[in-house]
């Protein structure tokens, strides 16, 4: 496991003292002249979820059925395209969900400070990672695979100073176990949903930090044949509103973002974002939009017969959308 330096973590102290904001240079949220029909149906309303706690997240398709979760609940929920049932009990609060090529279900369980690996056949859990340079792992949220099987995950809040704990960061988990941390605090802010593009050689990464004068906008960066970061770019900027929170993505490598708010909360966020799923071009332009019906939009995947149907969790609720375009394969 890569370990720190003790020169790199007094760095990113001063770094993080000074707070590092990126300049603005992607381009700002554009609702005009879209062609949402071009891409997107109509919204549906497939389930309500009740339960004494709701806060839907982690939509994963898989195994002829779509998976999400009831984080504050502690639940994974399934939709078979019928009915509603749950999957697993005390899910430790997981939140970003993905499954892999063989039909295992990964998941951030932000409760517990770890990723793990569900076995479908057997139904064995497996702990893929919960620490890193002897500290625990701040909430994983969410995940995503690239081209060499290499997991990416998200991770937040952590601490300001790397000597006493981790910080926001993404790490890059290798097949062989080997974990790094391939961004981090305060080089990005809030690290929230990510995606791998068809090819899976480029990583597209969410920030949504809720105070002012940090990042809200989503980032790209190449991945190199050794899983390193490189040139990143800043696509579009949601600041001063709610930027995205989990995204997917099409087979021609657009994404589709949950991203906005219909009404205001305690935070700096403003409502220039308008609430639902917002499709954005490679090159950052936003090409379609569809609100949906409440807050909190949070996140979104593609499922369902030939993988054109949008699966976006919202509140209470989870919605479909069909689509023109179908989503990337499983990665």
């Amino acid at each position: 496991m890569e370990t720190a330096t003790r020169r790199q973590a007094l760095k990113r102290i001063a770094a993080a003292s000074a707070l590092i904001v990126t300049p603005r240079v992607g381009q700002t949220a554009d609702y005009s002249n879209l062609a949402t029909d071009k891409f997107l149906g109509k919204v549906k309303e497939l389930a309500v979820v009740e339960d004494s706690k709701v806060f839907t997240e982690g939509p994963a398709w898989g195994n002829n059925a779509l998976y999400f979760t009831n984080v504050h609940a502690e639940k994974i929920l399934k939709w078979d395209g019928r009915q509603l049932s749950v999957y697993r009990e005390n899910s430790n609060k997981a939140n970003g969900m993905h499954f892999d090529p063989q039909g295992n279900l990964w998941a951030c369980e932000g409760g517990a400070g770890r990723v793990t690996r569900t076995d479908w056949k057997t139904g064995k859990i497996t702990v893929m990672a919960d620490k890193f340079n002897g500290f625990p792992l701040a909430a994983p949220n969410d995940l995503c695979f690239d081209f060499k099987q290499r997991c990416f995950f998200s991770s937040r809040p952590g601490v300001d100073d790397p000597t006493q704990g981790n910080v926001n960061a993404v790490y890059r988990l290798d097949p062989d176990g080997t974990l790094y941390q391939v961004l981090t605090w305060p080089e990005i802010h809030m690290p929230n949903g990510l995606v791998t593009s068809p090819d899976g050689k480029r990583l597209f990464l969410i920030e949504a930090h809720p105070d002012a004068e940090h990042h809200r906008d989503i980032r790209s960066y190449d991945i190199t044949a050794d899983g390193k970061l490189i040139n990143e770019k800043i696509m579009i900027d949601f600041y001063p509103g709610r930027s995205g929170d989990g995204m997917a993505i099409d087979a021609k490598g657009n994404l589709y973002v949950a991203a906005g708010l219909h009404a205001t909360r305690k935070t700096s966020e403003t409502l220039d974002t308008k609430p639902g799923i917002h499709v954005i071009s490679p090159k950052g332009k936003i090409l379609a939009f569809r609100e949906t019906p409440e807050d909190t939009i949070t996140n979104c995947t593609f499922g369902g017969k030939n993988r054109k149907t949008l699966f976006v969790t919202c509140g209470t609720k989870l919605l479909e959308i069909p689509t023109r375009i179908p989503g990337k394969p499983i990665r």
